[in-house]
């Protein structure tokens, strides 16, 4: 009898020591049946069009895998911040989210400043993140093990594939290129650059300017006296709509591109530009694979209407990076399913590390590699007329590729 009695205080003394080692060695963010996962993006300020209906897409599919049984019978349990476009907010709430909530992983950021200043803390954090819609190239290159994304495009992706879009559907050789005089334009210029000797017969005049400049007249009077076949505009959307209209002042009738910075919401542009007749040789990049109208992606906007009826009745919504969040959410929810039914960070990131995800939403598949960690590299591109949008045919495709340093 007191042998069975010091057995199952043994037993018992085993139970309690062991308790809390295995609490300690267990995931955050993930019980018998939930996924938390941290979700942020600024939900208010004058960034707001770039972040507010990306998460509702992510929102809605994470709801809808919930609707259909989870993940492995785990139910996804979504916790959001607002980071306002402004990096000290974002590092704020990716603390909250990691210290605070405890999430498994984090699925967010629309601006690349602000997503860019979280690397080193994520890093340290060792917790995955998968960015919404910023390109975000700052904190892609060179790869974190950590850090995935580019679900709109990266800069660098951005830049190449305007360059080639120019060259190849305008037949521009001298092409002139605005970019902003910071990291965000460095990078879509060393794109450009590149994708400029690739073609081999074409040249760039670069006019790179202040993100907040306010009276764009000698950039501008510079493109003219340069008389480039065609001007690529890689800068935010005020600066781009100043350019617009500065361009028709001084008769610029050449053809304009203006890729997805700059785009957030074209109701607005024609109204900043003063109207339609600023946009009758004009361009607009994008990265889903087709018009928001066209039958294939009909379901993408039924489904934004069936989960926010109120919103999708306000004029300007939803904004047009909507679509993006929804490419970002299902690469995670295919993640997760493929990490299999005890999910980890690290079997998360195991098979982020090659993987490949047709969305049907985008230009081309989500494509990840040890090396390149940014899902996107191609872009279509719309002929708007300030009412009409007709589809240039095919995707173009940038040739600029990461390469590690020895």
């Amino acid at each position: 009898m007191k042998v069975l009695s010091r057995l199952a205080a043994a037993v018992a003394m085993t139970t309690l020591v062991s308790a809390p080692l295995a609490q300690t060695n267990s995931e955050p963010g993930i019980t018998a049946d939930t996924i938390k996962i941290g979700l942020f993006s600024p939900l208010s300020g004058p960034g707001m069009a770039y972040g507010f209906d990306v998460v509702n897409a992510a929102r809605m599919w994470y709801d809808k895998v919930n609707k259909e049984g989870g993940i492995h019978g785990r139910k996804i349990e979504v916790v959001v911040e607002d980071t306002r476009c402004n990096a000290n907010d974002l590092l704020a709430a990716v603390k909250k989210l990691v210290e605070q909530e405890q999430v498994f992983l984090l699925n967010g950021g629309s601006c690349s400043a602000a997503v860019v200043g979280a690397r080193e803390y994520i890093e340290r954090a060792k917790v995955p993140h998968l960015m919404l819609n910023a390109s975000g190239d700052g904190a892609l290159y060179p790869p974190s093990r950590y850090i995935y994304g580019a679900f709109s495009i990266s800069q660098h992706a951005l830049g190449g594939s305007a360059v080639q879009f120019v060259a190849e559907h305008l037949k521009a050789k001298k092409i002139g290129y605005i970019n902003h005089d910071d990291a965000y334009g460095t990078w879509n210029l060393t794109a450009a650059q590149t994708q400029a000797e690739h073609l081999g017969d074409v040249t760039l005049n670069v006019q790179s300017i202040n993100p907040n400049i306010n009276d764009v007249t000698a950039p501008m009077l510079k493109i003219r006296a340069a008389n480039p076949d065609a001007l690529i505009l890689t800068t935010y959307a005020r600066p781009a709509a100043l350019i617009i209209r500065k361009a028709r002042e001084l008769g610029f009738d050449k053809p304009i591109v203006l890729t997805v910075t700059g785009t957030a919401d074209l109701t607005q542009l024609v109204e900043n530009v003063g109207g339609a007749a600023a946009l009758q040789n004009f361009y607009i990049q994008d990265v889903l694979k087709a018009l928001p109208t066209d039958p294939s992606l009909a379901w993408v906007y039924d489904m934004y209407r069936e989960y926010y009826p109120d919103l999708a009745a306000k004029p300007g919504h939803p904004q047009s990076y909507m679509p993006y969040g929804l490419s970002s959410a299902m690469t995670v929810v295919q993640a997760l399913k493929d990490a299999g039914p005890e999910p980890t960070r690290e079997k998360v990131l195991s098979v982020l590390e090659n993987m490949t995800l047709e969305t049907g939403i985008m230009a081309a598949p989500v494509q990840f590699s040890p090396n390149e960690h940014a899902a996107l590299k191609s872009a279509i591109y719309i002929k708007f007329d300030g009412t009409n949008k007709t589809l240039v045919p095919g995707a173009f495709r940038s040739v600029w590729e990461y390469k590690p340093s020895n």
